[in-house]
């Protein structure tokens, strides 16, 4: 399920087959379609908050910077700040929450962080009733929002296993990725709408409503998760440092956590510009930023559609390979989007890097649940996420920064210029010596 705040779309999020992702071929029609998978009812109830969640959160993706820049006329520095900040609770709590998530039953830390993040998001069409609304108050909701997130996220990766038989987490890691990349086309486009109409700040009810429907999917599920081993545990330290040691060690996940790394610091840099750069450079109207946002994830929903295809064709390492240069040179599309005709270049580039970023995150979320030990897998995730998504907030502050010295073009321009060249990183590692990615882990 999605996190109870939403970034761009950059877990390789940035964060996926089962047979497939082990090294083999699906070995039966429902395990690579999804066949029956959709009469499981706990699963069709996951699926359904998750994608209430994502939905609104994609709202907020464009309306909270809408409100920034269209309400309280923030600078883009300001701007990038709203999305560092949202992001930054995992450089802060994202290690021992791993640990925790761990040593904790994880849908009813979900449902608990559904409604904080509600709570949250309805303070801002309050304060903006009430004459209070202020920067400040959108950053404080961002930042807290986002530490629910890192519990929820992290929470989420460990639950599905305890949901699905491992033959069959290739086709739901699949249902919800297209779904979530669904989402990033219908969400941004409801927002625009909802923001030309009524206003940004209106908008951010959806994603209240959309958080309460999560936790009501959530607390339906009747399948009894199996409470985690409580006797004979370690210190949160060693904990940590066990899961720290093992990304490190091992030489899949650890190239897969560089390049997610390096990749999201040119995804955040551009897309935290995106909307200052089509509102205030390009000349869009708010309805109109949100159809050009929601065109560019198009391609996402057909890589999230077609990444399981993909991994039994080529392999699942290859497939790696080729979602990362779809993710890389097209972002190079983005800074050409100009006024008049030349609009078409932002949704055409953004929808070339979404499909790469689908695949990707199909193959490497499957490839995570399933091949780690069970009881390392909290910590693990975390592990990778706290490099993955901790480079977002530091990429959306030198976005920003860049932007106050060179403009928001060629700040854009440089950031998809880095994103460019990280499909190399995945050269370094054993992917590309290899079709597959490999059953188990070697490293302890």
């Amino acid at each position: 399920m999605s996190g109870p705040t939403r970034g761009p779309a950059v877990t390789v999020k940035p964060d996926v087959p089962g047979a497939a992702a082990r090294g083999g071929a699906p070995n039966a029609a429902t395990d690579s379609t999804g066949d029956g998978l959709w009469r499981h009812r706990d699963f069709r109830l996951l699926w359904l908050g998750d994608t209430a969640s994502n939905v609104g959160s994609n709202v907020t993706a464009v309306a909270l910077p809408l409100v920034a820049v269209t309400v309280l006329d923030a600078t883009v520095l300001q701007v990038t700040v709203l999305t560092a900040a949202a992001w930054l609770p995992w450089l802060l709590v994202g290690l021992p929450a791993g640990a925790w998530v761990d040593r904790l039953r994880r849908r009813p830390l979900m449902i608990l962080c559904d409604l904080i993040a509600a709570a949250l998001f309805l303070t801002v069409p309050v304060a903006a009733v009430l004459g209070v609304l202020t920067i400040g108050h959108l950053l404080a909701v961002a930042l807290a929002a986002g530490l629910a997130r890192v519990f929820f996220e992290t929470a989420g990766q460990v639950y599905l296993p305890s949901l699905l038989p491992p033959e069959r987490l290739a086709a739901g890691n699949a249902g919800l990725t297209a779904t979530r990349t669904a989402s990033y086309v219908l969400g941004p486009g409801i927002a625009g709408l909802v923001a030309q109409l009524v206003g940004a700040v209106s908008a951010l009810l959806l994603d209240v409503v959309s958080f309460l429907v999560s936790a009501l999917c959530l607390r339906r599920i009747r399948t009894v998760e199996r409470p985690p081993a409580a006797a004979g545990r370690p210190s949160l330290r060693r904990e940590i440092a066990e899961g720290l040691g093992f990304v490190a060690r091992d030489p899949y996940l650890r190239v897969l956590t560089a390049s997610g790394a390096a990749a999201n610091i040119g995804l955040t840099g551009y897309q935290a510009l995106l909307v200052v750069f089509l509102v205030r450079e390009v000349g869009l109207a708010p309805g109109a930023v949100g159809l050009v946002v929601a065109a560019a994830s198009l391609g996402g929903v057909a890589g999230a559609v077609l990444a399981t295809r993909i991994g039994r064709r080529y392999g699942t390492a290859r497939a790696m390979l080729i979602a990362a240069a779809l993710t890389g040179p097209p972002a190079l599309l983005v800074p050409l989007t100009d006024t008049g005709g030349q609009w078409f270049w932002a949704p055409l580039g953004g929808s070339l890097v979404s499909f790469g970023v689908a695949v990707g995150n199909v193959v490497k979320s499957t490839f995570r649940q399933t091949y780690p030990p069970r009881r390392l897998l909290g910590r693990i995730t975390v592990s990778m996420q706290l490099l993955n998504y901790g480079t977002i907030p530091l990429a959306a502050l030198s976005a920003g920064a860049l932007a106050g010295l060179l403009g928001t073009r060629p700040a854009i321009l440089v950031m998809t210029g880095w994103l460019a060249v990280t499909p190399l990183i995945l050269l370094i590692g054993p992917l590309r010596r290899r079709r597959d990615l490999p059953l188990a882990a070697t490293a302890t």
